[in-house]
């Protein structure tokens, strides 16, 4: 019993130290992940909005947003944050949009856990690419296998359909919601 009580006393003793040293290291990280956060998305949403200088976050939305705007502060577009369900789990990325909504100025996926070598393909430039001044009225559709014919296509990844398909679903959804922000002025 002696035994029991002594190992149950250091267990306990071990998980205080170490929640303790866990919440005191997530203390110190935190800000640092989230300053680190703030520069990927500047850094995205100029990838994805080659003309923007400076954005305007867009508050009391359900998904992250900017406003873009050009040198002369003109408004030239949005950047959205938006993510979705892929093959193996959760694919986040930005998209940039024209003012109006109506064609993708690029595209870039931020986070993912697609299978290396396969569905990690979306990350590529031919991919990626594909998605530079696509229009997105009504919305973006997909062919497989052969070239696209239509100025909202694209062609997905071969043996990464569903990752392909997952970006196209992914962004039409986010693009549904952009539109609604768009339509209400985007406060």
């Amino acid at each position: 019993m002696k035994i029991i009580i002594h190992m149950l006393a250091t267990l306990t003793i071990i998980g205080i130290l170490s929640g303790g040293l866990l919440s005191q290291l997530n203390g110190w990280a935190a800000p640092k992940i989230k300053k680190h956060k703030e520069a990927e998305t500047a850094a995205a949403i100029l990838v994805v909005q080659p003309d923007k200088v400076s954005q305007q976050k867009i508050e009391n939305i359900p998904f992250e947003a900017y406003k873009v705007f050009d040198k002369e502060n003109q408004f030239i577009g949005y950047a959205m944050v938006y993510e979705g369900n892929g093959f193996q789990g959760k694919i986040r990325l930005m998209a940039g949009v024209n003012k109006d909504v109506s064609k993708i100025t690029g595209i870039k996926v931020l986070e993912h856990s697609e299978t290396p070598g396969l569905g990690d393909k979306i990350t590529g430039e031919w991919f990626t690419g594909e998605f530079s001044n696509l229009t997105c009225a009504p919305q973006i559709d997909w062919v497989k296998g052969t070239p696209p014919s239509k100025e909202n296509e694209i062609q997905t990844i071969t043996a990464a359909t569903i990752s392909s398909k997952s970006v196209v679903a992914i962004l039409n959804n986010g693009l549904e919601e952009l539109r609604k922000v768009s339509e209400e002025g985007g406060k």
